[in-house]
């Protein structure tokens, strides 16, 4: 059984730091594409991050670019999203997703086969 399970959230104050995880069982997720996305109440899901199966090509949503990193842990067939400068519009319920490789890092949901069940972040001001 495939399992991806998200940890780290947490409240911050704004300009603080997280850092998220991905861990998957039942699949090798250095074999996967793996992104991020996020949804905050009453808003769409938005794509966060994604990175290619090799790691070589990262992609990031432009209201995080420069403040979050993905990368990837497989020793421990982890994804993980390092998260710094946060600002209240962060707010969200993250959620990691794997999919099969491909020559890019894909931003649509659509293209991801497996889903956590999110971890909360809030930042307050």
């Amino acid at each position: 059984q495939v399992q991806l399970v998200e940890s780290g959230g947490g409240t911050v104050q704004a300009g603080g730091s997280l850092r998220l995880s991905c861990a998957g069982s039942g699949l090798t997720l250095r074999s996967y594409t793996v992104g991020w996305f996020r949804q905050a109440p009453g808003k769409e899901r938005e794509f966060v991050a994604a990175i290619t199966w090799n790691g070589i090509i990262t992609d990031y949503g432009d209201s995080v670019k420069g403040r979050f990193t993905i990368s990837r842990d497989n020793a421990k067939n982890t994804a993980l999203l390092q998260m710094n400068s946060l600002k209240p519009e962060d707010t969200a319920v993250y959620s990691c997703a794997a999919g099969p490789p491909t020559y890019g890092a894909d931003r649509r949901p659509n293209s991801y086969d497996y889903w956590g069940q999110g971890t909360r972040v809030t930042v307050s001001s």
